[in-house]
């Protein structure tokens, strides 16, 4: 009985004896591997360990400091200066964000227990004016600075290479050959540059006028004046006291003289600023002006550059899908009105030229020219001295019209100097995706059969529909409300520099009338029933009625005289 008893009780004290050996020996395994596995972390990363709220995952942050010479570091804290670009990468499927506004980052998407996010801390020039404004890159666009006499080189974005408390704008260019590396400073040959890019950056302008005109009264003066403008991430919004986002109607909401609104230009991509064609789109081989008019989509035939021929004679539908379908990785598409608007506004700023943009007066639509007077009159049929216009061959200056890249050339660009924006003002009327809506609300696709833009639509001025191409998501055009006269500018959207700008009044030049805007007398012709599209800054015969601020209607067909410009949006 005592044997069968003995017998009984050793295989469980044999089995405590033996569990308690696997424990111990699990435990040391796992202490060691855990004390070799941060002793491995430690190796690679100055890492800071922390554990998510009533979550059962660790999380552990490594930080990667940047240099000017381009060498890395590791820290255990987040640096102070603000002057970095911050990218995060993270295992386990994780993800991360960079709160600027907060200097701090957002890990989403925590799954997994030992999450490891790697911060790079990359040094950037910014300039503290534009409040974070700053322009933003994506490969393959690449950033530059132009010398006065036209040269390109790669910038170095850890050193200054804009400033517009100066006027110096950012440019930016893309490639022909993209596998070609530049390096800091190095020239970029003119024929590696496909097309020229210049930031706009976000910001918010002081309202001084409504735009609620609804005749033609007489021209003022005393309105021009700087526009006053304050950069930074910020939108209005519509509540008492504030200035609400502007609908396609125009005013809406709380607005008043005197409020600052954001511009509605910044709104319908939400990014922090926008890159504008430096010039008017070129037709890529063109060797004459007519070999430039084409009413094709052909995004390979795109070029923005100077001292090449303006791609005219194109409906507004093939202009867009050019532009669309130029890079679709930066969100390339046809300017609207309101983003001219934004131009527009920053030019006539302190961080602009505040002065009447000079005419590119090449009659042979090339891009980047200037007259070498200011025009003292309007529109004339011949070509007298108070309005010379002459044709050139390309990259070569004529005797009345002179190339971008010179001290007359600097009066044609929104900053007086080679940074900015050129043909602003003349060289080919640039439509716009900015349209008018029938009385049910819907664009209008043109005058008449004979004359459309080429999208799809009905005819604002009677019966009738245009087939072909759709219009493109609502973000890519701006609407106007249906109206039957040219001078009823109080449909205008704040910010797209039409109604504003007033009052508005007629001018007389030899036998015929103009009507003009008030500020520089540039021409203004409001979008109707008859002539529903816009279009901008006049042609290069225009004289004294062109400019930054004019503006025409068309029905949106090809025209020998009507050109475009390629806007990118992305954050």
């Amino acid at each position: 009985m005592k044997l069968e008893k003995f017998q009984e009780k050793k295989p469980k004290q044999k089995g405590i004896i033996i569990g308690s050996i696997v424990l111990f020996i699990l435990i040391t395994v796992i202490v060691v591997y855990r004390s070799f596995a941060l002793f491995e972390e430690k190796q690679e990363f100055d890492v800071i360990k922390g554990s998510v709220p009533n979550q059962n995952y660790d999380l552990m942050l490594s930080f990667q400091v940047e240099d000017e010479n381009g060498n890395q570091t590791l820290s255990n804290t987040i640096p102070s200066d603000h002057n970095y670009e911050v990218s995060i990468i993270c295992n386990n499927g994780a993800s991360g964000l960079w709160n600027a506004e907060e200097w701090a980052p957002m890990i989403q998407n925590l799954t997994k227990t030992r999450t490891k996010c790697t911060l790079l801390f990359t040094k950037k020039y910014k300039e503290s004016i534009l409040n974070g404004m700053d322009p933003v890159l994506k490969e393959g666009l690449i950033p530059v600075t132009i010398e006065n006499d036209g040269s390109v080189k790669k910038a170095n974005e850890q050193e200054e290479w804009y400033d517009y408390e100066t006027q110096k704008w950012a440019n930016a260019v893309i490639l022909e050959d993209e596998s070609i590396k530049y390096q800091n400073g190095e020239t970029i040959p003119e024929s590696n540059i496909e097309s020229y890019f210049v930031w706009i950056p976000k910001y918010r302008y002081k309202l001084w006028d409504l735009g609620n005109y609804e005749g033609l009264t007489s021209i003022n003066s005393s309105k021009v004046h700087d526009i006053e403008i304050i950069f930074g991430e910020y939108d209005t919004v519509d509540k008492e006291g504030e200035c609400r986002i502007p609908g396609v109607s125009g005013l809406s909401g709380n607005c008043k003289e005197g409020d600052y609104m954001t511009h509605p230009a910044f709104q319908s991509f939400g990014t922090k600023g926008i890159w504008v064609g430096k010039f008017e789109v070129g037709y890529k081989g063109a060797t004459s002006t007519a070999g430039a008019q084409q009413n094709i989509q052909d995004r390979d035939k795109v070029e923005i550059k100077p001292n090449v021929y303006s791609w005219r004679s194109i409906n507004v539908s093939n202009a867009h899908l050019n532009s669309y379908n130029y890079k679709r990785e930066y969100d390339s598409h046809m300017m609207k009105n309101t983003e001219w608007g934004a131009v527009a506004y920053l030019q006539h700023s302190i961080y602009g030229s505040r002065a009447s943009v000079r005419i590119n007066n090449n009659s042979n639509f090339i891009t980047g020219y200037s007259a070498l007077n200011e025009p003292t009159c309007g529109y004339t049929a011949d070509n007298r001295d108070c309005n010379r216009h002459e044709g050139t061959d390309l990259n070569v200056d004529g005797t009345y019209t002179k190339r971008y890249n010179s001290e007359v050339g600097y009066l044609a660009s929104t900053t007086n100097n080679i940074s900015g924006i050129y043909d602003i003002s003349g060289g080919a009327w640039e439509y716009t995706m900015g349209v008018m809506t029938n009385q049910n609300g819907q664009p209008c696709a043109g005058m008449n059969s004979s004359y459309t833009s080429g999208f799809t639509g009905p005819f604002c001025n009677g019966s009738g529909n245009a087939t072909g191409t759709s219009f493109p998501d609502q973000k890519y055009y701006d609407t106007y409300q249906y109206g039957t006269k040219d001078y009823h500018f109080a449909r205008g959207i704040l910010g797209d520099a039409t109604g504003e700008f007033g009052p508005f009044g007629k001018a007389t030049y030899g036998t015929q009338e103009r009507q003009n805007n008030s500020w520089y007398i540039d021409s203004a012709w409001f979008v109707n029933s008859e002539w529903p599209w816009f279009f901008r800054g006049c042609a290069r015969y225009d004289g004294l009625n062109a400019g930054m601020f004019a503006f025409g209607r068309t029905d949106g067909d090809a025209g020998p005289n009507g050109g475009y410009r390629i806007v990118l949006a992305f954050s």
